[in-house]
């Protein structure tokens, strides 16, 4: 006896799971030209990896530039948000992180070898109460 596949009960559940992923899948690539002439990818994400650790006595930024030189490196803090853009022949890296925090943007150091940024900053000075009168 031949078994009719309506019989299994996963069958309807497991469609529509895969319907789903490939409605996902496909909506994704709408925004990608996979016959782009160019040999830049751009934006972070890609092949980049950033982590953000947080202590009492500092904030450190960490991220991978894989194939950059450091001459090509720039970084931005406003206090809040630090801007990198970084780019070389292949790659190109634009990002703006929001800082847990607030730091002080002018004690901040940088520092970058084998293609690992790291980003040091302390916390900016508490504002001072205002007492009134």
């Amino acid at each position: 006896m031949r078994r009719d596949d309506r019989d299994e009960p996963f069958d309807d559940l497991f469609r529509e799971i895969e319907r789903m992923m490939n409605e996902m899948m496909n909506g994704a690539d709408a925004n990608v030209d996979f016959n782009s002439s160019s040999n830049v990818e751009s934006g972070f994400g890609m092949d980049t990896h950033i982590d953000i650790h947080e202590t009492e006595g500092e904030i450190r930024v960490v991220a991978d530039l894989p194939g950059v030189a450091k001459e090509h490196i720039d970084l931005e803090c406003d206090g809040k948000t630090l801007t990198i853009s970084a780019g070389s022949e292949h790659h190109q890296y634009d990002e703006r992180l929001s800082l847990p925090q607030r730091v002080n943007e002018h004690t901040a150091s940088a520092t970058y070898n084998n293609g690992v940024l790291e980003v040091v900053f302390e916390p900016a000075e508490k504002s001072s109460d205002i007492s009134l009168e």
